[in-house]
């Protein structure tokens, strides 16, 4: 439209030229400028097309905009004890656990099947259809499928943490007084590899993490020396490449004055450290190498991942928000960041959702940052929400458990 308005002014400035230099004919300049004026109004169907098309975007941009407060339920799962057991996200269905069995729920709340052990404070590592149920200080685990139970790891000394492989092999950290282990297991519970460590050595191990496939662990050690501290992030190889280096050791990476208290894997090529100042961002399949360092001067408050992006809270700015959100894909890419003010008890990614959850207060972001929802959630305090479809959600209260749709 604004093309065919600028072409009748440019017309119009021709027509007005033209005048001035030929007075012959000015017995017609008020009918010809009479035509001009009828030429130059807009075509009743460029009207409808621009009305349609502002019409349109109003739409888009309520609809990108909307902040949902309003939902109903639509099944809800009887005589379900929430208080004695952990729910997690497992495949298209729910995973149950507690200190005396872990079953699948499906969406419809059926039990899809179930497995008896004793544990004393279960928790859980998963990686795609595959996960391990450990028992936090004691020496015992089960792996299970989406299919259904594998079996039952046992080990020498108390669990610290546990990670399992796509293949149901586990890393573990061992703690055995004064020396730790960080063992290496296969999913019929044999042993593959175990390594001895102690602090004056190569330091306490805070965190681990396997690769995917199961090839490559990675381990972050905290050292001290003379009061000084520093942390070492080390990659061990299980595969080909590893098989001639000491120790299986491929990598090494030091870290002066930094505590790295968590490392993830987001695929077999990629691997993130959370250091205390900030993080760095490992690729590279057999051999990793640093690809990148981001340092974050704002005090660290929260870490929360899925399979494809971190999160990060921080201190928010003064007098703007409490609280800063800032989120990334897993080669540290910044995808949004948000300030928000929200008392939040938990955070967490839920398909393509930050879920905030404060008693029976809940906020829900997208990627892109922006706040999709906020209410209050009728149906007791709120222990967690899974995304299970695009507006449908498992809410696990203390009160039972239900599936949930959001009205948008």
């Amino acid at each position: 439209m604004y093309n065919y308005i600028r072409e009748k002014y440019m017309d119009l400035k021709k027509y007005i030229k033209f005048g001035k230099k030929d007075r012959t004919i000015e017995g017609s300049r008020l009918e010809d400028f009479w035509c001009f004026l009828k030429s130059v109004r807009p075509k009743k169907s460029v009207v409808i097309t621009g009305i349609v098309l502002i019409a349109g975007a109003a739409v888009i941009l309520g609809v990108i905009n909307h902040v949902d407060q309003n939902y109903r339920i639509l099944a809800s799962i009887e005589n379900e004890d929430t208080q004695s057991s952990e729910y997690v996200h497992f495949g298209n269905d729910l995973l149950k656990y507690g200190d005396e069995s872990v079953s699948l729920l499906s969406q419809s709340g059926e039990t899809l099947w179930s497995q008896n052990y004793e544990m004393s404070s279960p928790e859980s590592s998963i990686r795609g259809s595959t996960a391990v149920i450990y028992d936090k200080r004691g020496t015992s685990m089960y792996v299970i499928r989406t299919s259904g139970p594998v079996g039952p790891v046992a080990t020498d000394f108390p669990i610290v943490k546990a990670e399992v492989a796509e293949n149901g092999s586990i890393a573990a950290i061992l703690e055995d007084g004064e020396k730790t282990w960080i063992n290496y297991y296969a999913s019929d519970g044999s042993l593959i590899v175990e390594n001895q460590t102690r602090m004056e050595n190569n330091g306490y191990p805070l965190d681990l993490a396997v690769s995917p496939d199961g090839e490559v662990i990675s381990v972050s050690y905290l050292m001290v020396e003379s009061g000084e501290i520093s942390s070492q992030v080390v990659f061990y190889n299980f595969g080909q490449e590893g098989q001639e280096q000491v120790d299986n050791i491929v990598a090494e990476f030091t870290y002066e004055d930094t505590v790295v208290p968590d490392l993830v894997y987001f695929d077999n090529n990629t691997c993130v450290a959370f250091r205390d100042d900030g993080f760095s961002v490992f690729q590279g399949n057999d051999i990793p190498e640093e690809r990148k360092s981001e340092e974050i001067d704002q005090q660290l408050i929260s870490l929360f991942y899925n399979e494809e992006y971190f999160g990060i809270v921080t201190a928010g700015e003064e007098q703007e928000s409490t609280y800063l959100m800032t989120l990334y894909d897993s080669s540290g890419r910044e995808r949004s960041s948000r300030g928000f003010d929200m008392e939040y008890q938990s955070i967490s990614f839920s398909g393509e959702k930050v879920i905030l959850c404060a008693g029976t207060q809940v906020e829900m972001y997208n990627l892109n940052g922006r706040l999709k929802f906020q209410g209050d959630i009728q149906e007791g305090m709120v222990r967690n929400l899974f995304r299970m479809s695009r507006n449908r959600y498992f809410l696990i209260s203390d009160e039972g458990i239900s599936m949930i749709q959001l009205r948008w």
